[in-house]
């Protein structure tokens, strides 16, 4: 196997690329702005600048993401913003190859999608493995031994779950939820409890600062949005409480996916996931309360793991450095 230089996951919130001997290199949303003239939609702003411009600019100017539910949804904005992406570091058109972190239930058609970008932005080999099994090598799992694990990322468009032991998927099971749903839902809440219009970036932020599975938690934070009765500027003082109704039903349905995903194995692939608990990674793993919110409804033992959103880049960093163990996985996926 030819010795790859570059990982990638483009993520439904942020992009993440790993280099090989020099770490993880880059990490900006996956974002679009764009604005109408005559000749076509011209691009105004890539990456952090794009996500700058949410809720900021004129009607006429749109920032949209150019993948949802792990999909391409729109190839040239994607290779266009890809390509600004590899241009801040020291990419070799035609020499290196990479390695591409994907969604575990993307059908054929849409892993030829990313193999056919990679290509046309200049990679000369390109390898797909799937994000959720760089996920638990990233948390230090030996996914080579016979021992099973349960691995649920919360990632920006979706959640997964795998089962993974001897280098592969026994089962697997994505939902189309994720941070980024969390947010929209943070949005249309406050407008249709208080009547405050914000958009994505600050209902992001809203969910970062106060959002909590603590029932009676006393967080807060003062925002401000427009009046949707009167279009005038606004300020409320939110708390946690007033996300608590749009977080539970979030966290519950991941609870319900997991039950189901464990009661349809056979006895004894359930009985050692019972036994070396679930793994819980991806950026709304970081949600305030979640570790005791789950002690309280989910049967099983678990780990949240550090730095979670991170950590599936840094197990293809990992990768990128075993070649053997590569190796494995490419022939079992």
């Amino acid at each position: 196997m030819k010795k790859i230089r570059y990982a990638i996951e483009v993520g439904g919130a942020y992009t993440k690329i790993y280099v090989k001997d020099e770490g993880f290199a880059l990490c900006e949303p996956t974002l679009i702005s764009a604005e109408p003239t005559p000749e076509g939609y011209k691009i105004v702003g890539l990456g952090e600048k794009a996500k700058e411009m949410l809720g900021k600019t004129n009607e006429t100017v749109e920032v949209f993401s150019p993948i949802s539910n792990g999909k391409i949804v729109n190839y040239e904005y994607l290779k266009k913003l890809l390509e600004y992406f590899f241009s801040q570091l020291e990419f070799r058109k035609n020499q290196d190859s990479i390695l591409v972190l994907v969604n575990c239930a993307l059908s054929l058609k849409d892993k030829d999608n990313f193999m056919a970008l990679m290509h046309d932005i200049g990679f000369k080999d390109v390898l797909l493995i799937p994000t959720i099994i760089c996920g638990a090598i990233g948390a230090g799992k030996n996914i080579s031994s016979t021992k099973t694990y349960l691995m649920v990322n919360i990632g920006g468009a979706n959640t997964d779950f795998a089962v993974i032991n001897m280098n592969s998927i026994v089962k697997g099971a994505t939902l189309g939820i994720g941070g980024r749903a969390v947010d929209v839902a943070i949005a249309n809440t406050i407008a249709y409890n208080h009547g405050i219009l914000v958009g994505l970036g600050m209902a992001e932020k809203i969910k970062k600062e106060v959002g909590s599975l603590y029932k009676n938690d006393t967080l807060n934070m003062e925002i401000s949005g427009v009046d949707t009765e009167s279009k005038l500027p606004r300020s409320y003082i939110i708390s946690s409480n007033d996300l608590l109704p749009v977080l539970e039903p979030f966290i519950a349905e991941i609870i319900r996916t997991i039950d189901v995903t464990i009661t349809s194995l056979p006895p004894e692939i359930s009985t050692d996931i019972i036994n070396s608990g679930i793994i819980f990674t991806g950026g709304m793993s970081k949600i305030n309360g979640l570790e005791s919110y789950l002690r309280k409804n989910l049967r099983y033992p678990f780990r949240i793991i550090e730095d979670g959103e991170n950590v599936a880049i840094l197990g293809a960093g990992k990768l990128l450095d075993d070649e053997n163990l590569l190796k494995k996985l490419i022939e079992n996926i």
